[in-house]
């Protein structure tokens, strides 16, 4: 199997659950809070979670009512309300929003209809059409919402509301602290899948050297070491930009966390904890993470090395839509969908390591890349400039993998995701990489 199914009938009821599956999320994480709290902005950084919640229903009534089914506009008088281009988040407020009761109910109203439009309409013809795309890439922004409210919800004061169970202990990890990854070409990208964002297309190949990758993302434990060793007093670690933030700030540990009694705490949905050692390392910028590196006398890897260690096979010279090979994902495999509210101990998910044997490439924490985010050979924008084609060349830099906060609708091995490198309130952390010397790399084979 090389790819997802393209079958109409499977892709069709591939689309159904996605959008059903995502709708189920967004009251989870909206029904949870009184009228009061959807309104009031947590922070200037994130939008009152009505906003999103109207949001979700007028994109989806402007990409399958209206582009797909034709129909005409049932609330065109808000659509400017709801452009993410037009107001920023810090505005938002004060904006004369749907109150919770008619957002709520646009919304359903907007998804009835659409699955009446997804039963009707023919998985063919269009761009949009084809193979579902518009209805796989509402369930993508969907879920990607959903990932922007949970993070409003962390962001929150007061007292917890969500609940999850946590991850299953397993053994400590006690494999290899690094991976080597062979030098050579491989496929990045993908011209196949279906559902996937313009950014991640078109398949092209890369010539990448061979380097040493962490096994696993960095834990609390390893970055507490950098703290203590006085990482946040020392310029040499930093950029310019990084340094600056930090001193503006007054910057000593990641977001969300405090010293106490001797030991280090974490505020975590509502509930304040003993920050996990052996947890990846959560709610650190791009700034944190290179200085990190630096520290430990290795780098942030390439936007390239990360996907070469998450997708090629070097059996067979293939790029797997994720690390453990073409299957979807699945609980064994990774921790995506908010089905914890926290990552995983690192090591976990042996069942989902790549062929080379690099764990937790797919969900736990988005990992920061050194790359910033710019289009691939051939690029074409599709099916709207907004999505990725305003932002490329700018400060932003790549995060690839997703989290546990992330649905695996919107997750591959290809899927990219990008923020400004000064961002802490994402659900961010991170693994470093280096060079492999001559020595270190084994001679090609001859035959």
């Amino acid at each position: 199997m090389t790819g997802p199914s393209t079958e109409p009938d499977v892709l069709k009821e591939r689309a159904l659950a996605a959008l059903l599956t995502a709708r189920q999320r967004t009251a989870a994480l909206t029904d949870c809070v009184e009228d009061g709290e959807l309104t009031a902005q947590h922070s200037p950084l994130m939008s009152p979670l009505v906003w999103d919640l109207a949001h979700i229903g007028n994109q989806e009534e402007q990409w399958l009512l209206r582009a797909v089914a034709g129909r005409d506009a049932m609330r065109p008088e808000i659509d400017s309300l709801y452009d993410a281009f037009e107001h920023p988040r810090a505005e938002r407020p004060s904006l004369p929003l749907l109150a919770p009761g008619e957002a709520r109910g646009y919304a359903a109203e907007v998804r009835g209809r659409a699955l009446d439009v997804l039963e009707a309409t023919p998985f063919r013809g269009t761009a949009l059409t084809e193979a579902g795309f518009a209805f796989g890439m509402i369930a993508q922004h969907e879920q990607q919402h959903d990932e922007t409210m949970l993070i409003t919800h962390q962001l929150r004061s007061g007292p917890a509301v969500l609940t999850a169970p946590d991850p299953l202990p397993g053994p400590p990890f006690t494999g290899p602290a690094e991976v080597l990854v062979p030098g050579g070409p491989f496929t990045m990208g993908t011209s196949t899948e279906p559902w996937a964002l313009d950014n991640e297309r078109p398949a092209h190949r890369r010539l990448v050297p061979p380097f040493f990758i962490d096994t696993t993302p960095v834990t609390n434990a390893a970055y507490q070491r950098f703290i203590d060793d006085g990482g946040y007093d020392e310029i040499r670690w930093w950029t310019p930009e990084g340094w600056a933030m930090v001193r503006k700030n007054a910057l000593r540990a990641p977001l969300f966390w405090r010293r106490e009694g001797g030991q280090w705490l974490r505020r975590r949905f509502g509930t304040t904890e003993p920050v996990p050692a052996d947890e990846p390392v959560l709610h650190v910028s791009w700034y944190e993470a290179d200085a990190y590196a630096r520290w430990a006398g290795r780098r942030l890897p390439t936007e390239e090395e990360w996907e070469k260690a998450a997708r090629h096979d070097p059996a067979t010279g293939r790029s797997l839509r994720y690390p453990w090979g073409d299957e979807d994902p699945t609980p064994e495999r990774a921790n995506l969908g908010q089905r914890h509210l926290r990552p995983a101990p690192a090591g976990s998910y042996p069942a989902g390591a790549s062929p080379l044997g690099v764990r937790q490439l797919i969900g736990d924490v988005w990992e920061w890349t050194s790359s910033g985010f710019l289009p691939y050979p051939g690029f074409a924008a599709f099916p709207y400039r907004e999505y990725s084609d305003v932002f490329f060349g700018g400060d932003y830099k790549v995060l690839r993998g997703g989290a546990f906060s992330v649905d695996a609708v919107a997750c591959r091995g290809t899927f990219r995701n990008w923020d400004h490198p000064v961002r802490r309130q994402i659900f961010s952390g991170f693994r470093t990489a280096r060079d492999a010397g001559p020595a270190e790399t084994p001679d090609p084979v001859v035959g």
